[in-house]
């Protein structure tokens, strides 16, 4: 089974900057797939936050267009969310996947951001 693991969490105040990484057990996993960043804020659902397709295509939430910018290096297989201009209403845990594995419930730890002052 494929293991995503996320990093480059952190604690910031708002207006901070944060990046995150997404790498694969299996190295061609994040260059063939759509793959997404979701987030868990305390006490609330998980919820969708970015997706960027296998062609290099992005999609956002309208909660973090202009600030959030999703990338993936095929080089490297890495997936990347660079967050800009943080928010308290950004803390929460953040976590990569595909499509397929978050409907069948696999995640992994995912990565802690927190924002306050």
């Amino acid at each position: 089974q494929v293991q995503l693991v996320e990093s480059g969490g952190g604690s910031v105040q708002p207006g901070g900057s944060l990046k995150l990484s997404c790498t694969a057990s299996l190295d061609i996993f994040i260059g063939i797939y759509e793959m997404t960043w979701y987030r868990q804020a305390p006490g609330k659902q998980r919820e969708w936050v970015a997706s960027i397709a296998s062609s290099g295509t992005p999609n956002y939430a309208t909660f973090v267009k202009g600030r959030f910018t999703i990338s993936r290096d095929n080089t490297k297989k890495t997936l990347y969310l660079q967050m800009n201009s943080l928010k308290s209403e950004d803390t929460g845990v953040y976590y990569c996947n595909t499509a397929s594995r978050a409907m069948s419930g696999i995640w992994g730890q995912g990565a802690q951001v927190t924002v306050s002052s």
